[in-house]
């Protein structure tokens, strides 16, 4: 049902323009007070240089602690078959793991983890204490290495598809209100806060909407924590870019990047129909290159993907302007960028091509100044190898990430 607009009253000219100045001087005086407060509650300060107030940004020395890092995969989430037995915590990712991390040169972990051993279903501002003490040791063993870390919750896909309800993300915000408030005791300058891993959500302004009331969320409970802010759907790059930055000034921004795909998930059977077809695919990429595998793949339309990808070029020269277009956002807009998901799936791709893709987007990574993550300490796409029951480094990868050899 609908209601009618009420009958306009009748005017004179005279009537009418002064009517129409006095809402014209009101809407000025409004727009001018709206940016005076918005000045004043972000903190602008006139550049010495003449230059337009900026928003105050990011402590640089907290962006340093993110330049060189390594995640934390199936650990505290996408544990085998749900397991988060104290078991598979305290066994899968040990101290020792974490003192070779920073033997060989990383600066930082992301810490992934799955929220549902956390949250109470019943009362999800409450979080469980039994599973809270795994979480806060595991916590300690990574500060006592002097590795930053960013809290990543990491949810399965059922967990993110229930964000398309206003209800689902609502006991999301007081999960990650109640997390914040109990890691507001820990180090600012260490602790990196992120909401959380790929949203899944299609609608770029629905997710800005649901990350702004989670950002709200961490602030309330720990006013002082950087958080790590990414876009809609796989947080790729693409997603990124359509990001408009938010109020709080405490954010760093992020994306994932995988390009090109058929190149860095070739095998993985989970992430794509074509990608299962796929071995030895090479790097960089040419139509000449390609020819030399394309009899290997039988299915029509994963040799459509791969001819496509030959003719698209990939090589260094592409990664960087890549990169360099998120670096040019985060100069737009005055805030720090990272990324901390990239990687090749071992498996399956040849051992030189992959270090050639790892050393170019380090190389551009650093060249545009975007500190980064790699996917992953010790799972598909690892930086060590297991013999014996050990982990040792991988010497290809772990020099494409110009890093240090490390103890075993």
């Amino acid at each position: 049902m609908t209601e009618k607009a009420p009958s306009r009253l009748i005017r004179s000219p005279s009537q009418r323009c002064v009517e129409l100045c006095l809402r014209f001087g009101i809407a000025i005086l409004s727009v001018l007070s709206a940016v005076l407060l918005m000045g004043r509650t972000a903190g602008w300060v006139e550049a010495k240089s003449g230059q337009p107030p900026q928003i105050p940004q990011v402590s640089p020395a907290r962006v340093a602690r993110l330049k060189h890092g390594i995640n934390l995969s199936h650990w505290f989430a996408q544990s085998p078959n749900g397991d988060y037995s104290q078991k598979h915590l305290d066994t899968f990712t040990s101290a020792q793991d974490l003192a070779l991390i920073k033997s060989m040169g990383f600066d930082h972990v992301r810490f992934t983890v799955e929220p549902a051993p956390l949250i109470d279903p019943g009362d999800p501002g409450t979080l469980k204490k039994d599973y809270l003490g795994l979480f806060d040791h595991a916590l300690d063993l990574i500060l006592a290495e002097d590795l930053a870390v960013i809290v990543d919750i990491h949810p399965t896909d059922e967990f993110k598809l229930r964000l398309k309800d206003d209800r689902s993300v609502e006991n999301f915000v007081k999960f990650w209100r109640a997390l914040a408030a109990h890691l507001a005791s820990r180090d600012p300058e260490r602790v990196f806060l992120e909401p959380i891993n790929e949203p899944m959500v299609e609608d770029p302004y629905r997710w800005y909407g649901i990350q702004a009331k989670l950002i709200a969320a961490i602030r309330s409970g720990a006013p002082k924590h950087t958080i790590i802010a990414s876009g809609y759907r796989w947080s790729g790059l693409w997603e990124f870019l359509a990001l408009e930055p938010y109020s709080d000034a405490n954010v760093i921004y992020n994306f994932h990047f995988y390009e090109p795909f058929v190149f860095t998930h070739q095998g993985a059977g989970w992430a794509g129909p074509n990608l299962q077809f796929y071995r030895g695919v090479p790097y960089p990429s040419s139509p000449e290159a390609i020819a030399r595998i394309l009899d290997t793949v039988m299915d029509d339309g994963a040799r459509l993907v791969l001819i496509s990808y030959g003719q698209d070029h990939w090589d260094a020269s592409r990664i960087d302007k890549a990169i360099a277009t998120a670096a040019a956002w985060g100069e737009k807009h005055h805030v720090p960028v990272t990324c901390n998901e990239f990687g090749v799936f071992r498996r399956f791709s040849l051992p030189a091509d992959r270090a050639a893709w790892i050393t170019d987007m380090r190389i551009a990574f650093e060249k545009h100044g975007i500190g980064w993550t790699m996917w992953d300490y010790g799972g598909g796409f690892s930086v060590i190898n297991r013999e014996n029951g050990r982990a040792i480094p991988d010497a290809a990868t772990v020099q494409a990430l110009g890093l240090r050899s490390a103890r075993n």
